[in-house]
């Protein structure tokens, strides 16, 4: 699909138009704001002196996880309040992921999208290791205003565990930044595995994939990654790390993480160019979640200056969002979101190959599926209050819309833990936004049918470990999902 064929497919779908093919719809969207999640041991002021459960950040990846239950991370935590520029503002805020509720109901007022939806935070889950992690010392500067006390959390002794934290100081300097031992850890996009008892997290520091055991936060593997990934000298600061020649640009690692309907196979992309490539062409990593085999593949940026997520449409067609930074939380308006859609089948391989991979990219069949700016402001929202970071993707339930059945896009997007922003020279509340798109398989063009994963016997989250006592209870869950 091309950008002058998505507006009028909107235009089609405000209007209540019913047909065989009603094109991309906005069917409901709702913010989640408030004060603090559901970790209230992990409460105490941060470095920077913001609580350290401060909700926000969690739309940075978010993932499917049975019925109306998802999964969010938010990222490495605030960072927004200028304390000590020699860590980049960073904090000993400890990472976690999110689960929430996203209820949708049919709006029957007779006005508006067709469905309301009520985002819901229903557990918080912090992650840790079984084994030791490197933290920051804090002995970072000679004057008081640069030197810091250690980054160990304080709840390492409480609950016997180590925990990883988002502060950017952890991290072995002897070590490449792929050692499994940092405490640095920055989540961004997250699956849930196909038993749904544990959670595929990617982060930026390393970059890692991690598996999680989903109850408990504990880790519970890390993914070995290609070697070209990494950088060999490991900083504090986007600055002291500029001595690299190869690897993952500093805060821009793997940024999106998909998993295959089956289940066996993790797909990671990186958010920007390795510093050894160039040309605009970004890294994809497929990883056999069994052997740990790992294959690398090429694709071309064409709008946006990075992209923020993948998301499996069956076993060898992914979706991946690019964007701009530009939009609400930036002060200016939104740009560029796009959603593309390419094809692994016949992909060319390019582990060790570095350079210019155009050639290389070209063999992805990528294809515009979605102007996501187009359809938000044909809904009537300016681009100046379109979220900037437009970062998670998740596909959920099917719903009737008009009549139709149509498939389920969720939107996720991170509000960098900020409560307010400015637009327009105006102060607005910022919450995590959640838009939700329906559309049909004619939507994805081509003979693409997009295949539900196979989630079987889903725990449903009221059984997450939290800072030493556990809910009680697990409800199976069987997702069926009507083809067509």
């Amino acid at each position: 699909m091309n950008n002058k064929l998505i507006l009028p497919l909107v235009i089609a779908a405000l209007s209540g138009t019913s047909s065989a093919h009603a094109g991309w719809t906005l069917i409901a969207q709702a913010g989640l704001d408030g004060a603090s999640d559901l970790s209230s041991a992990t409460s105490a002021a941060l470095e920077s002196g913001v609580a350290g459960n401060i909700l926000g950040g969690l739309g940075s990846g978010i993932a499917w996880a049975g019925g109306n239950t998802f999964i969010a991370t938010p990222d490495r935590g605030p960072n927004a309040s200028a304390y000590n520029s020699l860590v980049e503002d960073t904090t000993s805020y400890i990472t976690r992921f999110q689960t929430l509720n996203m209820a949708l109901t049919a709006n029957n007022s007779g006005s508006g999208l067709a469905y309301k939806l009520a985002p819901t935070l229903t557990a918080t889950t912090l992650l840790s290791s079984p084994t030791a992690l490197t933290y920051g010392t804090g002995a970072l500067g000679t004057d008081a205003t640069h030197t810091l006390a250690s980054g160990v959390p304080a709840l390492n002794s409480v609950n016997n565990t180590h925990y990883f934290t988002g502060r950017s100081d952890g991290f072995d300097a002897s070590q490449p930044s792929s050692n499994p031992n940092n405490g640095r850890f920055d989540p961004e996009g997250v699956r849930v595995s196909n038993d749904g008892k544990s959670v595929f997290i990617s982060d930026e520091y390393g970059p890692y994939v991690r598996q999680f055991d989903r109850a408990s936060g504990e880790l519970m593997k890390t993914f070995n990654l290609p070697a070209n990934l990494a950088v060999a000298v490991q900083g504090p600061t986007t600055t002291s790390e500029a001595v690299n020649a190869t690897g993952r640009v500093a805060n821009k690692g793997m940024e999106g993480l998909a998993i295959t309907p089956d289940g066996k196979t993790l797909v990671g992309v990186m958010q920007a160019p390795l510093l050894q490539d160039t040309n605009k062409n970004i890294r994809i990593v497929t990883i056999d979640i069994a052997s740990g085999t790992t294959h690398e593949y090429a694709y071309k940026l064409t709008t946006g200056s990075g992209v923020s997520e993948i998301i499996a449409l069956n076993g060898h067609e992914f979706l991946l969002d690019e964007r701009d930074g530009k939009g609400l939380g930036d002060g200016t308006a939104a740009v560029n979101k796009q959603l593309f859609k390419i094809d692994l089948s016949n992909a060319t391989e390019v582990s060790g190959i570095s350079g210019d991979l155009s050639t290389a990219s070209a063999s992805l069949n990528k294809t515009l599926v979605l102007d996501v700016k187009a359809i938000l402001v044909a809904n009537g929202i300016s681009a100046d209050k379109i979220p900037a970071k437009i970062e998670g993707l998740a596909f959920g339930e099917d719903a009737t819309v008009n009549g139709q059945l149509m498939h389920t896009l969720y939107v996720s997007t991170d509000n960098d833990f900020l409560a307010t922003v400015v637009a327009s020279g105006v102060t607005i509340a910022n919450p995590s936004m959640f838009y939700v798109f329906g559309f049909t398989d004619a939507d994805l063009g081509g003979n693409t049918v997009l295949q539900a994963q196979q989630l079987n016997a889903v725990p449903v989250p009221a059984a997450v470990w939290l800072f030493g006592s556990a809910f009680i209870g697990l409800i199976g869950f069987n997702r069926k999902r009507q083809s067509r």
